[in-house]
């Protein structure tokens, strides 16, 4: 299934939704009783999942169904509960780390990090995202995002797939001059991370993912192919089979001696190659106004977003 969130105005509030071809489903219509939206769905996932397969499975056109091109798609939660967003692709690691002049260290190997983030400026498919007034090197981050489905602390490697209620395309914008200073002090990221994250353009089931997926003894990686364009042209592709730590592995580190809840949002990290400051902005350039980003990962979809000054 693809749940998403949409408006067919901007007077109404995000509602949820299933995507079917060309057609957005209105879950809380289509099922009576059901939450009417995203957020509220996933804090009961294990009631509706299997009732909204069954309205999904139905090809007939129904009252509850609008067509997707006359409505809005945001980011499948507008504001999650929560955002973690990890460091697991060796090979960006490697790459960022040596442009700046730094050897990879030990310490990544042995567990995976994370930051959290800003779950109040969260963005969907095709809004514009403004430069920070305070950065010139405004760049973009290629990763998957998994959200989780059902609440659990002290989870175990084994069993975090049981709380994976589905994978979204994310874009982790960064503003690499203000993040160069930020990092000296040895906190983390904060002003060059926190103006936007965009997430979307749906949120797509693991059922859907079946047939691409690479089990592990550490959990799951997935096949697929990872590309971002910049104003059409291609600048980066990978693939999400390269991940070092899988996301049962994340979920796990997360979830110690901590709650996750419903609605909390994981991002991978970026991929090798997946952003401007891996390229080199010497060739590439940083973006600016008018710059139209495109992340696509197969089977997710495609999450597009302009820079606006």
């Amino acid at each position: 299934m693809k749940v998403v969130s949409y408006r067919p105005d901007e007077q109404t509030k995000w509602r949820a939704g299933l995507l079917l071809d060309e057609t957005v489903r209105d879950i809380a219509k289509a099922l009576p009783g059901a939450p009417g939206t995203v957020q509220e769905l996933l804090e009961q996932w294990d009631v509706w999942r299997e009732r909204l397969a069954s309205i999904a499975d139905n090809t007939h056109a129904i009252e509850a169904d609008v067509a997707l091109q006359k409505v809005r798609l945001g980011s499948p939660l507008p504001r999650p509960a929560s955002f973690r967003d990890f460091y697991a692709f060796e090979a960006h690691v490697k790459t960022a780390r040596a442009r700046r002049g730094l050897k990879m260290i030990p310490e990544w190997y042995e567990f995976p990090v994370f930051y959290f983030s800003n779950t109040a400026a969260f963005h969907g498919p095709e809004e514009s995202i403004r430069r920070p007034k305070a950065t010139q090197w405004l760049d973009y981050e290629l990763e998957v995002a998994c959200v989780i489905g059902k609440a659990g602390t002290d989870i175990p490697v084994e069993r975090a797939h049981e709380h994976i209620a589905g994978y979204c395309i994310l874009n982790d914008w960064s503003a690499r001059d203000i993040q160069r200073e930020e990092v000296k002090v040895g906190l983390g990221p904060a002003k060059g991370k926190d103006f936007a994250t965009s997430m979307g353009p749906w949120l797509v089931t693991p059922d859907e993912l079946a047939d691409v997926r690479v089990p592990g003894e550490k959990g799951d990686r997935y096949d697929l192919t990872m590309v971002a364009r910049v104003n059409g042209v291609e600048y980066s592709r990978g693939n999400l089979r390269d991940i070092h730590y899988t996301f049962a592995e994340m979920i796990a580190r997360a979830s110690q001696d901590c709650t996750l809840y419903p609605g909390d949002v994981i991002g991978s990290g970026t991929v090798g190659t997946g952003c401007i400051l891996e390229l080199g902005p010497e060739q590439y350039g940083w973006l600016a106004p008018g710059d139209v980003v495109e992340l696509e990962v197969e089977r997710l979809g495609v999450l597009v977003n302009t820079i606006s000054e």
